[in-house]
């Protein structure tokens, strides 16, 4: 997924070496909310499986390597401006057995849009809201799907990171995770105004028709998967760098336990874990 989700710049490069593990992690914990959207691709391609896939900003490859498994004569294309990302993406492409049938793009699509060639379907997860001109890219899209293509666009909502932790969780005052939020949205809005953007009207002006909209609101309980604590303290410790100048000292020592990996209170111990986002997909078609 890209898409995820995320502080990473997911057509554009990836700020730190710890973002392919939080990528990774977001991908393994999150595995049916990604059956659920490419089964709605398979639903809307049934008559004409996609033969060239592109997947912009594609990380660590989670899109387009499920993808690949789904559509089995499928060849593919990762485009993402970090090569770190793109040798990650070979290497499990690989061990997958897809790598004959997968070739990687480095490139910034605020600055170019390579020649592709005539693609199917173009799968853009946790990226649209990162480029500089959407609506530039967007053609340049439309103008890469052959007719008949599709789009594929997933966003998640004005607060990209899942929320893990009960409500009561804070010294003296419940609601640490809330908080943790509200200092990232009021960064995002700055930065990233395009987050949590409802995509219909840009993807029409475009030429696209779009023909679904879905929602999904992720909402995991116990028994979780086993990936799920070390997720829960990856994107914390991703939090807390980012926010950690504007927490007081007992918000800052609280998240400190959380993260410390040994400690009876750490999110690699606790069972009272949840998993809480909510995510959108755009399916929209080149007429």
């Amino acid at each position: 997924m890209g898409n995820h989700h995320h502080h990473h710049h997911a057509t554009a490069g990836h700020d730190d070496p710890g973002m392919a593990e939080l990528l990774d992690l977001d991908a393994e914990v999150l595995r049916d909310h990604l059956t659920e959207v490419t089964d709605l691709v398979g639903e809307l391609t049934a008559d004409a499986p996609p033969r060239v896939i592109l997947d912009l900003g594609s990380g660590t490859g989670t899109g387009i390597l499920t993808l690949l498994r789904r559509f089995g004569d499928a060849e593919g294309i990762a485009l993402d401006m970090d090569e770190r990302m793109l040798r990650h993406l070979a290497d499990r492409a690989d061990a997958l057995g897809l790598g004959r049938r997968v070739r990687t793009v480095q490139a910034d699509l605020d600055t170019t849009w390579p020649s592709f060639g005539a693609v199917d379907l173009v799968w853009a997860s946790a990226s649209m809201h990162h480029v500089a001109d959407p609506g530039r890219v967007l053609a340049d899209v439309h103008a890469t799907l052959r007719p008949g293509g599709l789009l594929a666009v997933l966003e998640m909502d004005a607060l990209p990171m899942p929320r893990f932790l009960p409500d009561d969780v804070g010294v003296g005052r419940p609601g640490l995770e809330a908080r943790c939020h509200a200092l990232l949205a009021e960064q995002r809005a700055e930065h990233m105004p395009l987050l949590g953007s409802d995509w219909g009207v840009p993807l029409s002006e475009a030429g696209f028709t779009v023909e679904a909209k879905r929602t999904f609101a992720i909402d995991l309980r116990p028994p979780l998967p086993a990936e799920t604590g070390r997720y829960a303290q990856a994107t914390l410790r991703r939090i807390r760098s980012g926010v950690e100048d504007h927490l007081d000292p007992d918000d800052l020592s609280t998240l400190d336990t959380l993260l410390n990996g040994d400690g009876p209170e750490s999110v690699l111990r606790r069972t009272d874990l949840t998993v809480r986002t909510t995510r959108t997909a755009w399916m929209a078609r080149r007429p």
